[in-house]
């Protein structure tokens, strides 16, 4: 199998979401089903593509996928590289294919449940076999695929190899209190580390070879099938990453300490009085002499030329960040004492579309946004979200009701990975009797068993242009298998999907729907 990356067919968002309407799915990779204890890249994730095409769905939309960290409960947006593939998606299966596992190797595995994922279960296991992998890799040396993956992907794959290997000799310590000649990437000892560790940084690329591999092969599949892929990148960066490492002067860092100047979280609001102290480095967007800062430009550049050599559209977490964002001092340890500082705004996008012709973005518009962000969005022709759950509890003018939908260049969700399920929802302590009997009167419902498929129904048939359900609402599953509870530190990230949910009777459901509503896409 030759690496190369995969060619994209660009095309204006705007106007494909005017002439087409379409629908889709959103699960992560993580919460598909597989025999070691998390979803991968293997034979079940070309089962969820072929589920998703007999459905009658064009998009499967997911979380990033990033090598994760247990400091952050393996929270898929708070990554140890914005580049790098997480190793706890490779197949063990196709590993054994591809021959650099054995049969016998995987005999015996573990037990793991099948509807959530043991993370620190899974990691001791599938880090085990793909070192294993690695060794028989070693002794099938040499191997041009590799190396051509190595010499394509140097400008962050190198960074990310030194940034673990690092990591690994300095149990785990956080890159600002490495010693000084590996914290600042200078000086001899630097230079000798570099050389006397080539096997290990071998290792660390060995991993995103297999990763990169495997995705290259899943998402032919998804081509061959017409599924294109939704992925989703975070605006801001773990401070701990090899991005921040290998690229210190594009952040507000102390340069004497290497801790944040400045970073980044949202203001107090209706749902915290303090605001979210998110804790990520903010971007020095401009130079001390106030000129654009070319070499965060480039990162950038790089950043979404890499995500869209692999997925089809990509969602911006927190897209508002670029018109204006929430900066708040390092010493504050609440968002209360932060203030609003102007993004590159409009021309930064106008500028990455030089660079890459265009640019298919879905902008996370949710939250407290201005007018300035929805200009900037609709003159971009960035679709926006509307999420059908923060619908019904204000008044008639709520912009997520989708009678007053003003566009058909939008996505329309039941609920996001940040939401509750919307069974969960609906049933819950989250809403008040008044806001429910809202809902079933705007669905006309008589019965409460009927509640999910009707606010499908109403996702299906309304003007966005695409339509995307969450797999917990497609199977009307309830809060205990939420993926995610924003503001709380354990215990998300988990839920998996048994494989027996995606059958005939589901996809056969699903794609009376999507027929019935126009959306086959």
């Amino acid at each position: 199998m030759a690496y190369h990356k995969n060619k994209i067919y660009y095309y204006s968002i705007k106007i494909f979401m005017i002439d087409k309407r379409a629908s889709g799915i959103l699960i992560h990779l993580t919460s598909l089903p597989g025999k070691h204890g998390i979803g991968d890249l293997g034979p079940n994730a070309f089962m969820f593509i072929d589920f998703v095409a007999a459905s009658g769905q064009s998009y499967w939309q997911f979380l990033p996928t990033g090598p994760t960290s247990t400091a952050f409960d393996n929270s898929p947006y708070m990554c140890r590289s914005v580049f790098a593939g997480n190793p706890l998606l490779i197949s063990l299966e196709l590993l054994q294919e591809n021959k650099y596992l054995t049969a016998h190797d995987l005999e015996d595995p573990p037990e793991f449940s099948e509807y959530k994922t043991d993370y620190p279960k899974v990691s001791s296991y599938k880090n085990a076999m793909v070192k294993k992998a690695f060794e028989n890799f070693l002794n099938s040396r040499p191997n041009i695929l590799f190396e051509n993956f190595c010499s394509s992907q140097k400008e962050w794959l190198d960074d990310y190899a030194l940034f673990m290997s690092f990591r690994e000799d300095f149990n785990s310590a956080p890159w600002y209190e490495w010693p000084e000649f590996a914290a600042r990437r200078s000086g001899e000892t630097f230079t000798q580390y570099v050389s006397k560790n080539t096997e290990k940084l071998l290792y660390y690329k060995f991993v995103q070879f297999i990763f990169f591999s495997q995705w290259e092969n899943l998402y032919a599949h998804a081509k061959a099938k017409n599924i294109s892929l939704i992925g989703d990148i975070p605006i801001y960066v773990a401070l701990d990453s090899s991005d921040v490492w290998a690229n210190q002067d594009i952040f507000k860092i102390n340069p004497t300490t290497l801790k944040p100047i400045k970073v980044a979280g949202v203001p107090p609001d209706y749902f915290s009085e303090t605001g979210q102290r998110w804790g990520n480095p903010v971007y020095k967007w401009k130079t001390t002499d106030s000129k654009i800062n070319k070499k965060l430009f480039d990162w950038w550049v790089k950043r979404f030329k890499h995500i869209f050599s692999i997925m089809d559209m990509v969602k911006i977490d927190h897209f508002r960040g670029f018109e204006s964002f929430w900066e708040i001092p390092a010493h504050e340890e609440t968002a209360i004492n932060g203030k609003w500082v102007k993004g590159p705004g409009k021309s930064f996008f106008t500028s990455l579309k030089k660079e890459l012709k265009d640019l298919p973005i879905i902008a996370e518009d949710l939250g407290v946004i201005t007018p300035p962000v929805e200009k900037m969005r609709d003159e971009l022709g960035f679709p926006g979200m509307k999420i059908l759950q923060f619908a019904f509890e204000s008044d008639e003018k709520n912009p997520y009701l989708p009678h007053n939908y003003e566009q058909t260049n939008s996505i329309v969700y039941t609920g996001t990975h940040d939401n509750n399920t919307t069974l969960g929802w609906f049933m819950g302590n989250e809403l008040s009797d008044g806001v429910r009997n809202n809902i079933r009167g705007y669905v006309n419902c008589h019965d409460d068993n009927q509640i999910i498929t009707l606010l499908i129904r109403l996702a299906m048939s309304s003007i966005a242009g695409l339509a995307i359900i969450p797999m917990q609402d497609i199977l009307g599953f309830g809060e205990d298998c939420r993926m995610n509870i924003p503001g709380t530190q354990s215990g998300n990230w988990r839920w998996r999907c048994g494989s027996r949910f995606f059958n005939d009777e589901v996809a056969k459901h699903l794609l009376d729907l999507t027929t019935y509503y126009n959306r086959l896409g």
